[in-house]
């Protein structure tokens, strides 16, 4: 795994963005925790990410390039105005897809819901900047407590993963779920 530290990682953005769209595995600083992600549209490295994690079940989300991709692809209704302009910032709106072939079919097989999270903080404008979305959960095996510091990440993973980006110590917890697929949001406790 090659780190680097944000400067170096945005002095060098564009190569950065062809090392994505050729198949990484990566580790990114949030407005809440460490996320591990990859190209949303790529299923084989939606599956990597799930053997890393040990994980084979449960529906991942995605970072959003922008507020219009999410208007685009998933089913999208003005009484959802109020969540969408909390976005950027450290929710995750389960939303139902629209265009079911936005994101790799493994990101969520069970069903037709999707969790967007636009993240308050520096990779979401890099995010918007590549154009696509990105696969967002948590740095850790499945169970066990979200990474919050590059210190914390088991080797296991670190031998599993291309690139991480160190934003030194954050200070968050995950991101707030808010269900945006029935008659009335439902805000969803962690």
């Amino acid at each position: 795994m090659k780190v680097f530290k944000k400067s170096d990682f945005l002095n060098d953005i564009l190569s950065h963005k062809e090392h994505m769209n050729y198949g990484a595995i990566f580790i990114y600083p949030t407005d809440t925790i460490y996320g591990l992600g990859c190209d949303a549209r790529k299923n084989a490295l939606v599956q990597r990410i799930r053997r890393i994690k040990m994980n084979q079940n449960q529906p991942m989300s995605i970072i959003a390039p922008s507020k219009s991709w999410i208007k685009k692809n998933m089913v999208y209704d003005k009484k959802f105005d109020e969540w969408l302009n909390k976005l950027p910032g450290p929710y995750t709106l389960i939303m139902e897809r629209k265009n079911t072939d936005c994101v790799a079919e493994d990101v969520n097989s069970k069903d037709n819901t999707l969790g967007i999270r636009m993240p308050d903080n520096w990779f979401a404008k890099i995010v918007s900047d590549w154009g696509f979305p990105v696969v967002s959960t948590s740095l850790n095996l499945h169970g066990q407590k979200p990474c919050t510091h590059l210190d914390h990440i088991s080797d296991n993973i670190k031998t599993m993963v291309d690139l991480a980006i160190d934003d030194g110590s954050l200070e968050g917890r995950p991101s707030t779920l808010v269900d945006l697929t029935q008659s009335e949001p439902k805000v969803i406790k962690r």
